[in-house]
């Protein structure tokens, strides 16, 4: 298999150096080209036909976004990873280059660190990203299947042979939480779900979708503006209200604590799970203690297994989990891996998550028809 080409355009000469001896070690990568900024980029993909870009944000002559926004009405298909700081000025560019149709973003290596460092961090966070999102590219976003699976593969609505206990009594309790995990096409997959539910939803929702610092907070506040129930970034103690989208902070996990009054969130910075910090585990594992089997899972769009064995226990304590499916996510790892596990009761769409949600939590409510008008759903 010829190696994947990578078109690096970055102003700083240093990080196009060492970003492209990074990937040249790689025998599965070959650098492509590079550029100093957005208007030699577009004349470097003519011209050299790289199968992905990774793509700073802040460039003189033409910046990032305006480059991507450029590289979609040419080639809509073409992968790209934006290169952003970890500021705030950073993370909302990110956020933005996002909706605009980034496919992923790795955050550049802080001044604090050594070179080795520096090396280290890009190395680990941006090659299995561009791994990922190729094959995805190249039609394949399936992560590899257990040497035991014996599920099919999956067509839209179709059940997965499970091997952990399923929900139990489904149709005879009710949901009082919903969990969401998500990560590589999150953003924009969350942008779709989270402003489609109606203001007067029943349950509270909390999500991780692995992000660091800053842009947690900046996607909360995204999605509230466009939403109709409140989203807000995880804090320690916050009380879980019905109608409320809680999103856990970049850099601590998020759990869940029964007081007298109610759940409440607790934050904690424990070692990273599946290399993530916020993980879904996590989350998973804290609402299926806390929740017993009034909990409904919901495994989107996102690189890498986190997820699964959270999954795993939620089905065993009688709670319910649905995954998106392989056609509408940009990397089908968590929902695919929770899937070929048998961990999933059900695979939906995107565009039918939100319903089958509101389908399951008014399932015994006697709300049928009862909520608000939904709003039109945006991408982010």
């Amino acid at each position: 298999m010829p190696a994947l080409r990578i078109l690096v355009v970055d102003d700083s000469v240093v990080i196009r150096q060492m970003t492209s001896q990074i990937l040249a070690e790689d025998p599965e990568l070959a650098i492509a080209g590079v550029a100093g900024d957005g208007k030699i980029a577009l004349a470097k993909i003519d011209q050299v036909s790289p199968d992905l870009v990774t793509l700073d944000v802040e460039m003189p002559v033409m910046n990032g976004l305006e480059t991507l926004a450029e590289i979609r009405k040419r080639q809509p298909k073409l992968p790209v990873i934006m290169f952003s700081t970890l500021t705030e000025r950073g993370a909302g560019a990110t956020i933005e280059a996002l909706s605009l149709g980034a496919s992923d973003y790795v955050t550049k290596p802080s001044n604090t660190m050594n070179q080795e460092e520096a090396r280290q961090r890009i190395r680990a966070e941006l090659i299995p990203k561009i791994k990922a999102l190729c094959r995805a590219s190249a039609g394949s976003t399936s992560p590899p299947r257990p040497a035991d699976a014996t599920a099919p593969r999956p067509q839209l609505l179709q059940m997965p042979r499970a091997k952990s206990t399923p929900a139990a009594h489904a149709s005879q309790r009710k949901i009082d939480i919903v969990a969401i995990g998500t990560s590589t096409g999150g953003p924009n997959a969350l942008g779709v779900v989270i402003p489609a539910f109606p203001k007067n939803f029943p349950v509270p929702i909390v999500i991780v979708q692995h992000m660091p610092p800053i842009f947690t907070r900046m996607l909360a506040e995204r999605l509230s503006s466009r939403s109709a129930i409140p989203v807000r970034e995880g804090a320690e103690g916050a009380a879980l209200e019905p109608g409320v989208a809680w999103i856990a902070p970049g850099d601590f996990h998020m759990t869940l604590q029964r007081r007298t009054f109610g759940l409440r969130l607790r934050l904690n910075q424990d070692p990273q799970e599946n290399s993530c910090r916020p993980a879904v585990d996590v989350l998973f594992r804290s609402v299926a203690e806390t929740c017993g089997a009034n909990v409904l899972a919901v495994v989107m769009t996102g690189m890498g297994s986190d997820g699964v064995r959270g999954a795993e226990r939620i089905r065993h304590t009688g709670g319910e989990v649905i995954v998106q499916d392989e056609k509408t996510s940009v990397v089908w790892g968590m929902p695919g891996f929770t899937y070929n596990e048998g961990h999933a009761d059900s695979v939906y769409p995107l565009d039918q998550l939100q319903s089958e949600i509101t389908r399951r939590v008014l399932a015994n409510r006697g709300e049928r028809g009862g909520l608000d008008h939904k709003p039109t759903a945006r991408v982010i």
